[in-house]
C-alpha cells in the first residue's frame, strides 16, 4: 500500500489489518448471501472506535489526517466493501455539521458517534437521483419548530442511523436556493425507515428508504443558513467522493491479492499459470490502474487538508477508481477462469460490490460534468 502516513496511523493500520482478517473478511461471506445487516462485527468495529475515524480531535476523534483515514478505509473495504462504506457513510452523515453546522450540533453528533452510533446523510428521493435539486420533501416552519414530510430513498445506514442529515425544501418559489439542511436524530416521531434493499452488492451494508411524515424538530436543528442545503449538500458530496474512491480502490486491490494468489496455485500445461508473461502483465495492468487510483484519492484528500479547492480531483478520484475497480474485479474473474464465476470463490462477489461505487453519490456521468465544468470553466 503507498499511502504515506503518520506513525500512529501505521499502528493503527496493523490493528485494523487483523481486525479485518479475524473478525470481517471470512465472516463476511455468510451476510453477503444472507443480507442481514451483521451487527455483531460493527459492535466489534466500534469497541475499536474504528467508526469514529474522521471524527475531529477537538470532539473526541483521533486526530488523523484524511489521508491516514484512507488507509485504514481501504484495508476495511480489502476485507468487505460492504463493511467500509458502512463505516464511511457515518462520516457522510457528519459532513453537513461539520461544514455548516454550529457548536453545538457539532459536539452533538461527534458525541453521537464515539458514543457507538452512526449517521445517515438523506438527499436522494424517488423523483430526485442525479438531479438532487428536484427533492420535494418540505420544512414548514410552525413557531418554533420544523415540520418535515417527504421520502428519501437509497439511504445508506438508513435502519440502523442514529441521526440524520435531511435536505428539504423551505421554499419553493427559489429553487435550489430554497432548499435547507435538517439535522433529525433517530427516534423523533414522525420519522420511519422502509424496508432494507436487497442490493447487488456491498450487502453487509444497510439501505433504505427514509421516511418523514409530520416529523417535527427543533427550530435550532437547522443546520447552517435557510436557504444554503443545497449548497451545504455538494460541498459534502465534494469531501465524500474520494472516499468512495478509496473504499472502490480497496475492492480493485483484493482483486489483485486473490488473482495472484490463486494464480501461484493453479498449475496448467505443467506450471502456475502465474509464470506465464500474459497472466504477469495482466497484474502489471492491474496494478497500474489500482496505484494510479490510490494516488489520486491521496491527492484528492490531500488538498481537502490543506484547506485548497478540491471538487475536480475528488470527482476524479471517485470516478476513475471505481471505473477501474470494475476494470479489476473482471480480469481477477479471468484470472480464475471458470471457478472465478463461482459464489465458492471470492472474486465474483469484487464485481457485484464493484459496480455501485459508478452509481452512488454522483453517478460516473456527473462526476465527468464536475470534471469538465472545472477544466474548460461553466
Amino acid at each position: 500500500m503507498a499511502y504515506l502516513i503518520s506513525e500512529e496511523a501505521k499502528d493503527l493500520l496493523q490493528d485494523v489489518h487483523e481486525f479485518c482478517e479475524n473478525e470481517v473478511k471470512e465472516q463476511c461471506k455468510a451476510y453477503d448471501i444472507s443480507g442481514e445487516w451483521p451487527k455483531e462485527i460493527y459492535d466489534k468495529a466500534i469497541e475499536m472506535q474504528l467508526h469514529s475515524l474522521e471524527v475531529p480531535e477537538e470532539y473526541g476523534g483521533p486526530g488523523l489526517s484524511r489521508v491516514d483515514v484512507a488507509a485504514l478505509i481501504e484495508e476495511m473495504a480489502i476485507a468487505d466493501a460492504g463493511f467500509a462504506t458502512t463505516i464511511s457513510a457515518s462520516g457522510l452523515g457528519t459532513k453537513p455539521v461539520l461544514i455548516a453546522g454550529n457548536e453545538e450540533q457539532k459536539k452533538h453528533v461527534c458525541q453521537k458517534i464515539i458514543d457507538g452510533g452512526f449517521g445517515a446523510f438523506c438527499l436522494t428521493e424517488p423523483g430526485a437521483g442525479s438531479d438532487a435539486s428536484a427533492g420535494t420533501t418540505t420544512a414548514v416552519k410552525d413557531g418554533d419548530e420544523w415540520v418535515l414530510n417527504g421520502r428519501k430513498c437509497f439511504i445508506t445506514n438508513g435502519g440502523i442511523a442514529s441521526f440524520y442529515c435531511i435536505t428539504a425544501m423551505t421554499d419553493k418559489t427559489k429553487g435550489v436556493k430554497g432548499i435547507s439542511m435538517f439535522l433529525v436524530d433517530a427516534g423523533t416521531p414522525g420519522l420511519s425507515t422502509g424496508n432494507e434493499e436487497n442490493k447487488m452488492g456491498i450487502r453487509t451494508s444497510n439501505t433504505c428508504d427514509v421516511v418523514l411524515e409530520d416529523c417535527r424538530i427543533p427550530a435550532a436543528n437547522l443546520v447552517g443558513e435557510e436557504g444554503r442545503g443545497f449548497s451545504i449538500a455538494m460541498k459534502t458530496l465534494d469531501q465524500a467522493r474520494a472516499w468512495m474512491g478509496c473504499v472502490a480502490t480497496g475492492i480493485a486491490q483484493r482483486g489483485i491479492n486473490e488473482g495472484i494468489t490463486y494464480a501461484k496455485e493453479r498449475v496448467q500445461f505443467g506450471k502456475p499459470v502465474i509464470k506465464n508473461q500474459a497472466m504477469q502483465f495482466k497484474v502489471a495492468d492491474m496494478e497500474i490502474k489500482t496505484e494510479t487510483a490510490r494516488q489520486m484519492v491521496a491527492h484528492a484528500l490531500t488538498k481537502m487538508d490543506m484547506g485548497l479547492p478540491h471538487s475536480k480531483e475528488a470527482a476524479i478520484a471517485k470516478c476513475y477508481a471505481s471505473d477501474i475497480a470494475m476494470e479489476v474485479a473482471s480480469e481477477a474473474i479471468q484470472m480464475f477462469g471458470g471457478y472465478g464465476y463461482s459464489r465458492e470463490y471470492p472474486v465474483e462477489k469484487l464485481l457485484r460490490d464493484a459496480k455501485i461505487f459508478q452509481i452512488f453519490e454522483g453517478s460516473n456521468e456527473i462526476q465527468r460534468i464536475v470534471v469538465a465544468n472545472n477544466t474548460i470553466g461553466r
